[in-house]
């Protein structure tokens, strides 16, 4: 039974909901718009994202280094990128029905080619309402960055700004992490975390939110070094795409953008985009800055953001090539790469009936085993309990449930996308063997307990 992209994110949404992935936010207060709860189930997934992440860019690699910068910086940080003057949104208003759009959204819709990034005009000139034909307002832009205030009055001195995204920390971060480090060029700089833009037209369920987690780098090098080095991330880019997030290559797109419509500090941008059930939207960027960044940075701070080369003497202001992984993203990418709805057999021989499976790769999926005991009686709970403790002193995420038949709980595990049910049965105490069941092929295999964390270890290396 196959999942069309119309029903997908109804049926991905309800899962979400029913196991305890993702929730509305401050539901029992009638929610608040794009607002959501991550989970238990979601949120390990979204850490296993992250932890996936660091451990392959960042402890794997002996050129990258991690930090973890504030949210609430120096406003001046914000004067110096251009994020106060030119970070903002055209919006444009119906003088009809009064709803609200992003002007380049509506050109999207029309399938126009808005040639528009945050520092360009837009133009709508004979463009009407989507929703009423009304007339559209001149266009206004508007400043996504979150405002708050430092200090115990409020007024313009105390004004503080909620960062727009991970970068900026980094690249103030720079002159220490230079100083203390004695990393040479090429090396990165790693961070993941919070950022927050007041979106005007948020939506897609977790696709566009006012508050989202990154994980980005800021590659230095040489500017002659840097096309290589772009290449080499946009590589290593692809690497993770297929080989963590197992997402089938012919559903991510590379958007080279062209020159007109890039960012005017930009060198070269690549968009990685990844068919949603509701079209095919942005999933990652990378980015060649050039020294833009640190060379503002350096004029407004006054301080010397070059690089001094230990062999030949010479002060380099580097250049930058920025990865960006958006991890909300990613978790909705895996999500809807890996639903699924096959047939699975039922009590009854020959018969068969539908099921809903998650088919997460084992090293992100939120539990990694789930310890079944066939039924209560018969010492059969103490000895689940007791593997299930045993994996977990071996740091493997592991549910217990005895609740319902065997077959119920199978798909329960199915749907939050466990890789493994493991069946403590009557011969379990006699031989101290267990019945491993993969929730993919659906076949099952007698294993040794002692032998099951190894079993499960194993196959989650590979």
């Amino acid at each position: 039974m196959a999942i069309t992209p119309d029903t997908k994110m109804d049926l991905l949404i309800s899962l979400c909901k029913r196991r305890g992935f993702i929730f509305p936010g401050s539901e029992i207060y009638g929610g608040f718009a794009n607002s959501w709860d991550y989970g238990p189930y979601g949120a390990q997934l979204k850490k296993n994202i992250r932890d996936a992440w660091w451990d392959r860019f960042v402890l794997r690699r002996g050129d990258v280094v991690g930090v973890d910068t504030p949210i609430i910086m120096n406003p001046k940080a914000w004067e110096a990128s251009g994020h106060i003057a030119t970070f903002t949104d055209p919006l444009v208003d119906c003088k009809k029905c009064k709803r609200r759009f992003r002007a380049d959204h509506l050109l999207e819709a029309k399938a126009a080619e808005p040639g528009y990034d945050k520092e360009k005009p837009v133009d709508l000139v004979g463009m009407a309402c989507p929703e009423c034909g009304g007339t559209l307002t001149d266009i206004r832009y508007f400043n996504l960055m979150f405002k708050t205030f430092v200090g115990s009055t409020e007024d313009t001195t105390s004004v503080a700004y909620l960062r727009p995204e991970t970068a900026g920390g980094m690249f103030v971060a720079w002159k220490n992490v230079r100083d203390t480090m004695r990393k040479r060029l090429p090396f990165g700089i790693a961070q993941t975390g919070k950022a927050f833009r007041n979106e005007i037209t948020p939506g897609n369920f977790i696709f566009r939110t006012r508050e989202f987690e990154q994980m980005e780098i800021e590659y230095l090098c040489r500017p002659e070094d840097a096309p290589k080095a772009f290449e080499a991330w946009l590589g290593e880019m692809k690497a993770w795409v297929t080989d963590v997030l197992k997402l089938d290559p012919s559903h991510v797109v590379y958007r080279e953008i062209e020159d007109a419509d890039r960012a005017f500090y930009s060198a070269r941008t690549v968009d990685i985009e990844y068919m949603y059930p509701f079209g095919t939207k942005e999933l990652y960027g990378i980015a060649n800055r050039t020294d833009y960044d640190l060379s503002r940075h350096q004029e407004y701070s006054k301080e010397d953001l070059r690089y001094l080369d230990p062999e030949t003497g010479e002060h380099i202001l580097p250049f930058v090539i920025e990865p960006t992984w958006g991890l909300d993203r990613s978790v909705l990418a895996v999500l809807a790469e890996h639903l699924d709805i096959d047939d699975a057999p039922t009590a009854d021989e020959g018969d068969a009936e539908p099921r809903m499976v998650l088919r997460l790769p084992p090293l992100l999926s939120p539990v990694k085993a789930a310890v079944l005991p066939l039924q209560k009686k018969g010492g059969l709970s103490e000895e689940a309990h007791a593997l299930a403790d045993r994996l977990r002193s071996e740091g493997i995420a592991v549910e217990y449930d005895e609740s319902g038949s065997i077959g119920k709980r199978y798909r329960r595990q199915d749907e939050i996308g466990t890789p493994w049910c493991i069946t403590v049965d009557a011969q379990t105490p006699e031989d101290k063997t267990a019945t491993v069941r993969d929730r993919d092929a659906m076949t099952q295999e007698r294993i040794p307990i002692a032998d099951i964390a190894a079993w499960i270890a194993e196959r989650l290396r590979t």
